[in-house]
């Protein structure tokens, strides 16, 4: 895994656990596995395009404005 052991794997826990401390600890996992899943859903999922016909910005006429 990216060419690091036990040894470099926990002197980085022990920096992180020093820097953001035991509290903060469960909330980084949680929004570093959300970031992760989101990133997995973004690229296994296909591009979607909006052809509804409808209000684009684009598409408006000439509208008078009175003053």
């Amino acid at each position: 895994m990216f060419g690091i052991g036990m040894p470099e794997m926990l002197i980085l826990l022990v920096i992180i656990l020093v820097i953001f401390g035991a509290g903060k600890l469960p909330e980084i996992g949680a929004g570093l596995g959300k970031a992760i899943r989101g990133f997995k859903k973004g690229v296994s999922e296909p591009d979607e395009i909006d052809v509804t016909p409808g209000d684009h910005p684009q598409e408006k006429t000439n509208e008078k404005v009175s003053h």
